[in-house]
Order: structure tokens, then sequence, then C-alpha cells
């Protein structure tokens, strides 16, 4: 049985998320899963290194797959490429270790939320960031986020709604890039819960229209609440970016 790795970017405009369901054939594993069974004639069940909910992107989704097929790495590629929808590339397979695990192998991740800040909106980067025509405080935003660092328990920036597992996080790095009107936040740590990076989003941007003070981050650590934090962002503005072993 050989083990494939895949680097998968994805526009999840029009997706209800990675995670293969049920009810609906819009999701990226669904996809994906599709072109590998007919490519394999067998059933394939792909391995993502995390979820990403409807409508995130990814630049670097890490997943993999066991199959006894003896098609060659570059036939592979080609064939899941020219069968996958276009909006889904797959820019990297490699046969790795049998013992190689997408999921449980990932030491950290990096996700990036981009904000599209000016009084007009963009045509072009409606898609793939969140308009916020409001004035931003950037050194109020920057102080909140240093406060971000370090060992929490996030319970309070998630949707986790009945922690039947740890919800303390790491975050190790959250550096905010102003590129013209668009600003970057990129987050580093080892593991994010359910709607986290956009809880935080919607925190630090209400914090940068001084809506909320900046205390409010250890009062929703110590509170544990929920309701304490900022609106959930939209979904459009977040990418993974990468994914470390």
């Amino acid at each position: 049985m050989r083990n494939i790795k895949l680097v998968i970017e994805y526009d999840g405009s029009r997706y209800d998320g990675w995670q293969r369901l049920k009810d609906s054939e819009q999701t990226i594993q669904g996809k994906i899963e599709k072109v590998l069974n007919e490519m394999t004639g067998s059933s394939v069940e792909i391995i993502g290194s995390g979820r990403t909910d409807a409508g995130v992107h990814a630049k670097n989704q890490i997943a993999n797959f066991k199959t006894k097929s003896s098609m060659s790495i570059r036939d592979i590629h080609n064939y899941m490429n020219h069968y996958l929808p276009q909006d889904i590339v797959v820019k990297e397979v490699k046969e790795v270790s049998d013992r190689f695990h997408s999921r449980y192998n990932a030491q950290k991740k990096k996700y990036t939320y981009y904000v599209w800040n000016h009084r007009i909106p963009s045509a072009f980067q409606r898609k793939y960031s969140y308009y916020f025509p409001e004035t931003l405080d950037l050194q109020r935003m920057e102080a909140a986020a240093n406060q971000l660092l370090g060992t929490h328990d996030f319970i309070g920036f998630s949707s986790v709604k009945k922690a039947k597992k740890s919800t303390v996080r790491t975050i190790e790095e959250i550096t905010i890039v102003q590129n013209n009107h668009m600003l970057e936040f990129s987050f580093i740590g080892d593991g994010f819960l359910h709607n986290m990076i956009r809880i935080l989003m919607g925190t630090l941007l209400e914090i940068g229209t001084r809506e909320k003070d900046i205390s409010c981050i250890d009062e929703i650590f110590t509170s544990k609440t929920r309701a304490m934090a900022g609106k959930t962002a939209p979904a459009q503005g977040l990418f993974l970016e990468e994914v470390y072993y």
C-alpha cells in the first residue's frame, strides 16, 4: 500500500468546507475523493491536515491517501488536475513513508486573514477579503494581538459549545502587515479551534475601531465567555497558508 501526500490549493467560495458531508456534494474532500475513486477504481479516503469551514480558502492544504494503484506520481498529478474543478488545484504529489499522517504529524499552522480597509470596495478582492471601510487604529490592534500570544484557553474565542477535548492552544506569532488598502493578519499556532481565527479577527477589528477596549482580551480569557468576544468575521477573508511538520 502506497502513501501519497498532496499539497492542495483551493478557492473555497462555492464549497461547504473541506470535510465530506452526507447532505452536500460541494465539499473539497468529496470532490477530491470522487476523482481518486475514479482514478484508482476503488474507494479512497483522503485525510486533510485539518478542516476549513465553508467559504474559507487554502494556499497549501496538506492531505494524504493510501492506494494500491501503480500509477506514477506524475500520472496521478496530471490525472487529478485534469478532472478536478478548476478552483481546486493539486500543487504537488509525493510518495511518503507509511507513517506520515497529514493531521497527526502537523506541528503548527499558519493562517492569514485579509481585510480590504478602504471606503470604496474592491471588485476583484471581494471574494478573498473582508471589506471593512471603517478607520482602524493599527497600534491598538497590535497591542491587543500581543496579549493573544502564548498558551491560553481560547474557548471564549471559539464556537465550541461543550469542550470534550482541551481548548488550550498556543499562538506563537501574530503579524499585521499593511499593503496599501489591504491589511494582512497572519496567525501561527499549534492549532486553532472552530471559528477561532475569525472570532479573533472580529475582536481585533472592534478594538481597532475603539468599540472594545484592549482589556477585553484578558476578560475573555478569564470568563471563557464567547459573548464577550467580537463578531465572527466573514469566511472569505481567511486562508490556510502553511502547515508545518
